[in-house]
């Protein structure tokens, strides 16, 4: 894909301009509300007529991302433009960068590496950082060798368009994994990932300027279910050497990216100690959702200052902080909503509902954040409260 590189260094963007963000979903409801908090209009472009972030933006392009109107429209209004999700077109936010003069933040390129898990985890290889041992499969011809070169048990991820456990498929043995492929070939271009021996998963979420500034968020220990993320803890419960080299790996991969904006990055912590890196994110990330109420700097607002060219903030120590999410299972099967008095009757706790309309198995509807100083106290809290939810 040819881009044109962000080389030239642009002058700030000041309150009062028009930012551009490709996807509506609750990561870009919370860019939109910091952005216009801090003087900003924003367009949204996103095909959902209901979608979350458009409820505060200043204009909403209902339409596909890669339609030319709305790109054309983005690109002659807008200083800057952004994304809210991986799966954004790289192709659109090219066709941004190459003919219009408006910043585009992060780059195509970065966008484009992100979203696809083969040239990911290849990427990462380069870096010289640690990943799990995987196995390509670009074409039914590749499985036998591909299975011939794995442990089993082993997950198989689809290369595109796999999030929040979509895409994957966890085999226990070869013979399994040759039956899911050969009876699921829309997984096909994918990665088989050996299954791992872990301690725990982490996440750093950071922000890089357009200089080449870093800033990192407290590091996250992060508990998945069914593959989604369930609690965030921050900051995690790792030693300060872990934590420090979760960083640096974190940091490296910005840097190789000449990365411009809010990005995560997942590592697998090993029961022997090892740090793996995982997965990036390019952009906001569910577990930076507790920096909205901890702290003084939320992930959100950082975007806002770095996709405008300025200094990434320096986030203050979270004492202590735990994000959980609530899926649509917490809807009852006669729609009735969660027991939300459980949540607001807790001063330490904090309620964000996304705004989406249909409730459903697996998708994320919002998350509540409990605070406080005490760790232990706080995680306690959380699991009570999320039981409480759940059992309404």
């Amino acid at each position: 894909m040819q881009h044109k590189p962000d080389a030239i260094q642009h002058s700030p963007i000041l309150p009062g301009a028009t930012l551009g963000l490709l996807g509506g979903g609750q990561l870009g409801r919370y860019f939109v509300i910091a952005a216009r908090t801090a003087g900003y209009e924003v367009w949204v472009l996103d095909p959902d007529p209901y979608a979350p972030a458009a409820h505060f933006a200043s204009r909403h392009l209902c339409a596909a991302y890669d339609d030319p109107d709305a790109l054309k429209e983005l690109g002659n209004h807008c200083a800057a433009v952004t994304t809210e999700f991986e799966n954004t077109p790289a192709s659109a936010m090219a066709q941004l960068a190459d003919h219009y003069d408006c910043a585009v933040r992060p780059s195509a390129q970065a966008v484009s590496i992100a979203q696809d898990r083969i040239r990911e985890k290849q990427f990462f290889q380069l870096c010289d950082l640690p990943v799990g041992h995987y196995s390509v499969i670009r074409s039914p011809a590749d499985i036998p060798a591909a299975l011939s070169s794995l442990s089993f048990p082993a997950i198989i991820k689809t290369a595109r368009f796999g999030y929040d456990g979509k895409g994957q498929v966890r085999v226990a043995n070869s013979e399994e994994a040759l039956t899911v492929l050969q009876n699921n070939l829309d997984l096909i271009p994918c990665v088989i990932e050996q299954q791992l021996d872990l301690a725990t998963e982490i996440s750093v979420v950071l922000g890089r300027s357009e200089s080449g500034e870093i800033q990192c968020f407290p590091v996250s220990e992060n508990q998945h279910k069914d593959g989604i993320l369930d609690i965030s803890i921050l900051p995690a419960r790792v030693n300060h050497q872990i934590a420090e080299q979760a960083r640096e790996m974190a940091k490296i991969v910005a840097h190789k990216l000449d990365y411009v904006g809010v990005m995560a990055v997942e590592f697998f912590l090993l029961k022997d100690g090892n740090i793996l890196l995982n997965e990036m994110a390019p952009r906001p990330h569910n577990s930076g959702h507790a920096t909205i109420d901890a702290g003084t700097c939320s992930q959100f607002e950082q975007q806002v200052r770095l996709v405008c060219g300025f200094a990434p903030e320096s986030p203050a120590p979270v004492p202590a902080a735990v994000m959980v999410n609530i899926l649509g299972d917490s809807w009852g099967e006669d729609g009735v909503s969660p027991a939300w008095e459980y949540l607001l009757s807790n001063p330490q706790t904090r309620l964000h509902l996304y705004g989406k309309r249909e409730p459903r198995k697996g998708r994320k509807m919002g998350h509540f954040t409990v605070l406080g100083t005490d760790q232990n106290q706080v995680i306690g809290v959380a699991l009570s409260l999320r039981a409480a939810l759940q059992g309404h």
